[in-house]
């Protein structure tokens, strides 16, 4: 899953896609190097983003959706907003899934939303919201918590007959450093729902904090956790960085393939 921020100010992407030959550029490479989904978000959830109007987000996402759907018609495009009916207007312009942050906790109507479009619906863990997720984050064992929380949603979804889900643990959104090295080295945990789980770790600030580096300097980090979230039962890799993604991917297949390398 390729990341198109179209906000000004995403932390690491903020701002590069302003204009329609920059944003067909961009969503071109991605797909060239191998995109299953291209990730629209038009509101920054970086830690202590500034809030943004539903208005707001419309006016930025609708034409981009629009614009992505008539130059690739075969495109499938993922909305990153917590907002039901930004969900629902982009769903009817072309959109083919919902990724929400939020899980349904900052819209009520959300999954009543999904239940009614009938699409793919991405629950995420997060703890608090953007503004102040990253303040104090706390759990007593972040795992079961997690699971617990997202386990909750899933059964939800599932009286309204929402059956595609795919699971989001959240890294960085209402978690240390700590936390989410906890989750990493737990994830494979998840795979007890029998739900496809996506990681999006890339250029987080928990891989070029410790490492003291940028997140301009984060690819080989961001590949190396995706590599680690692979092994762990991970089916969709959400990152900037395309071409990488998809090779991690090729290279943990030919590692799992074996023997039959050589039929």
């Amino acid at each position: 899953m390729g990341i198109l921020n179209i906000t000004p100010d995403s932390f690491f992407d903020g701002g590069k896609y302003k204009d329609e030959k920059a944003i067909l550029l961009q969503v071109g490479n991605m797909l060239k190097d191998g995109a299953t989904f291209v990730d629209v978000g038009a509101y920054s959830s970086r830690p202590g983003a500034k809030h943004i109007s539903e208005e707001e987000e419309l006016s930025r996402i609708i034409p981009v959706v629009e614009l992505l759907v008539a130059h690739f018609p075969d495109i499938l495009i993922s909305i990153d907003t917590f907002r039901s009916q930004v969900a629902k207007k982009c769903i009817e312009a072309g959109a083919a899934l919902i990724n929400d942050i939020a899980g349904g906790d900052l819209d009520d109507k959300m999954f009543d939303v999904v239940a009614n479009l009938q699409v793919p619906y991405i629950v995420m863990h997060m703890q608090g919201n953007p503004q102040n997720m990253q303040e104090a984050p706390k759990y007593e064992n972040i795992v079961t918590e997690v699971f617990y929380e997202l386990s909750k949603k899933v059964e939800k979804l599932n009286t309204l007959h929402v059956h595609d889900v795919i699971l989001d643990v959240g890294f960085g959104f209402g978690k240390s450093v700590a936390h989410n090295y906890e989750l990493l080295k737990n994830l494979d945990y998840f795979q007890q729902m029998e739900l496809p789980v996506l990681t999006g770790v890339s250029r987080k600030s928990m891989l070029y904090k410790p490492l003291d580096i940028t997140s301009q300097e984060a690819l080989n980090a961001t590949t190396i956790v995706n590599t680690i979230a692979l092994q762990k039962g991970t089916q969709i890799l959400r990152v900037h960085d395309v071409k990488e993604a998809v090779e991690a991917v090729k290279i943990f297949g030919l590692m799992n393939a074996g023997s039959e390398l050589d039929k």
